[in-house]
């Protein structure tokens, strides 16, 4: 049985994922905008630390990303998702109670390690079905854009009122609320693929990374997320100097990104029913490229960043939401949560490098400089994008079953991904329901029906 549209148990992982994973960003996020500014009392305090404390949150989520998501492969997402979320919670006390910008960067360390958008993604891949798993995905893609959003309002607000403390006591309340998500919203699911051992080897994780659409694809995300740092490094400031008040400048951020989402979705609906994918892809990288071409030369106008900032996150919004669905049909089934890992590390490592070469430009040239090295790298980003291949899609069918147990369950999806034609099978014990990705030209369907005690 397939469908033309999400059916209630993807649509309860996407929200629930999305909302775990815009906590988790909001981490990421609300500190950009005031630490410079309200760090200046911590003890130590120093340019260079800033950057450190800034950059350790992403660079410890970029060397730990693969190593989670091998282990998301092994014991089950959910196991990962919430430790990672407790580790999380833990960095943030340890920052929230720290004195000194040094152990500010110890707790924004153990944040980062704390590293669960690898699980969180190859949890979303579970849970959907291949051609409805770019929808899924925009979601999560939506909640990244939307917790930048409103970090840019409540960090500023949290810290006015409370200090750099009051912004990490915050963050740990959300990480707990996170923990509540994963344990009792998210839907559950036992996933197995082909080869029965799930835990990818060391060897298989060297060749995703030398496979050349993966490698494409982590090459771009990494400057998706460079580009998003490099610019908002003198973003901000530059507002401020054009006229634009510092809390007034969630007037722009919101608008903004809302219509951005809005704009991005039938381009995503268009790019899916007529199979333009790849042109689609291809005109985004572009259109990134262009916007913030544009806004070296405008800006000083409000208006004129306000236009290039929705052709910006247009553009992002759509690659951030067609990206993981592509790195998960490219990869093997049994290696999902690993080619999850590198993509993910990819991300933030893009975030880290982004800081660096924003706040080197702005520091060296102009403003104008920063968002030009930003074109460049989109630019860059083009020319590496422009042979991507788009995977062909696999069908995607749903028997009903009979679950006694999670035990049950396991074996179910074993000897299920052991049929002829059976690329993937998911066991939903909540819907007693088995999802199978199948190649239809080597799948006997009656065989299926059987094992799944239906016949």
């Amino acid at each position: 049985m397939t469908a033309s549209s999400l059916n209630s148990r993807e649509k309860r992982a996407a929200v629930s994922l999305a909302s775990v994973f815009a906590f988790r960003m909001l981490g990421l996020f609300m500190l950009m905008p005031v630490l410079a500014i309200y760090g200046q009392s911590l003890e130590g305090f120093s340019p260079i630390w800033i950057g450190f404390a800034i950059g350790a949150y992403g660079l410890t989520q970029a060397v730990l990303q693969i190593p989670m998501g091998r282990l998301s492969d092994k014991i089950g997402r959910k196991k990962v998702i919430v430790g990672g979320l407790v580790v999380f919670a833990i960095g943030s006390v340890v920052a929230a109670l720290a004195d000194s910008i040094q152990m500010v960067t110890v707790g924004r360390a153990l944040q980062g390690m704390g590293a669960i958008a690898s699980a969180l993604l190859a949890f979303a891949s579970d849970l959907s079905r291949d051609e409805q798993r770019p929808k899924v995905m925009a979601v999560i893609g939506m909640s990244i854009g939307m917790s930048f959003a409103f970090a840019m309002l409540l960090g500023p607000i949290v810290a006015a009122s409370w200090g750099i403390a009051g912004v990490f006591w915050l963050t740990a309340i959300l990480a707990v609320f996170g923990i509540f998500i994963v344990t009792m919203l998210v839907p559950k699911a036992v996933n197995k693929a082909p080869k029965g051992d799930t835990l990818a080897s060391f060897s298989d994780i060297k060749k995703l990374i030398k496979h050349p659409q993966l490698a494409r694809l982590n090459a771009g995300v990494l400057l998706l997320h460079l580009t998003l740092t490099t610019i908002f490094v003198v973003l901000p400031s530059q507002l401020i100097k054009d006229g634009l008040v510092a809390d007034q400048h969630w007037y722009l951020y919101i608008p903004v990104l809302f219509l951005a989402f809005l704009l991005m979705v039938p381009i995503m609906i268009v790019a899916i029913k007529k199979e333009k994918e790849k042109q689609a892809f291809i005109g985004s990288v572009a259109l990134l490229t262009i916007s913030m071409l544009a806004m070296s030369v405008w800006v000083n106008s409000v208006v004129g960043i306000a236009v290039c900032m929705l052709l910006y996150f247009v553009a992002f919004n759509f690659l951030e939401a067609t990206m993981p669905a592509l790195v998960s049909r490219i990869a093997p089934a049994s290696q999902k949560g690993s080619a999850m890992g590198g993509y993910s590390s990819s991300q933030f490592l893009g975030a880290f490098l982004g800081g660096m070469l924003g706040g080197y430009v702005a520091q060296t040239t102009t403003t104008q400089a920063v968002f030009a090295a930003a074109a460049l790298v989109g630019l860059i980003w083009l020319i590496i994008a422009w042979k991507m291949q788009v995977p062909p899609k696999s069908k995607v069918i749903s028997l009903m079953t009979k679950l006694d147990s999670e035990e049950h369950a396991q074996t179910l999806a074993s000897q299920l991904v052991a049929l002829p034609g059976v690329i993937e099978a998911t066991v939903v014990c909540d819907e007693s329901r088995s999802y199978l990705k199948i190649n239809d030209k080597e799948f006997d369907l009656d065989q299926a029906r059987k094992v799944a005690g239906l016949i």
